[in-house]
């Protein structure tokens, strides 16, 4: 873990929060001036504990209805077809997670998709004749309870 102090926690968790404050305003929510915040903003996106800003978008209201969990079994876990699997779901847009699990499956995935006959298609023609791809088994999204990007800080 990335040796941090207080002010450095502050500034991650104020961020964390509000990706779009500025400079100024997150300087005063921390106790510094802005020329020592943004020194350290700056060395923390460096250190690449920071990874970059993003807009945390609602699916459904871009027409996105419908979230699907992918766990995908591999029919070799050799680490050159574990790559080729990686790559290949990096270039499927639908595809917004993959993680590599310990157990009886190999990867979950988090899948977006417009429709369930979207999802079908998805499924059928991108994600089973996927590189190594043994087994898929989903499960439909009904709700989410809960969505919290990033790490707990406090």
């Amino acid at each position: 873990m990335a040796n941090l102090d207080e002010i450095d926690r502050k500034l991650l968790a104020e961020l964390q929060a509000e990706g779009r404050v500025t400079n100024v305003d997150l300087a005063q929510r921390v106790g510094l001036t802005a020329p020592p915040c943004l020194r350290r903003v700056r060395g923390l996106e460096e250190a690449g504990v920071i990874r970059g800003y993003h807009a945390d978008l609602d699916a459904s209201k871009l027409g996105f209805a419908i979230t699907v969990f992918a766990m995908v079994s591999l029919k070799s876990q050799a680490e050159s077809a574990l790559r080729e699997f990686e790559e290949a779901m990096r270039e499927l847009p639908e595809v917004r997670e993959v993680h590599m699990l310990n157990g009886e499956i190999d990867f979950i995935l988090k899948v977006v998709s417009k429709d369930l006959q979207s999802f079908q298609e998805f499924l059928t023609s991108k994600l089973t004749p996927a590189p190594n791809v043994e087994s898929v088994k989903t499960s439909l999204t009904i709700r989410t309870a809960k969505h919290e990007p990033g790490v707990p800080l406090g």
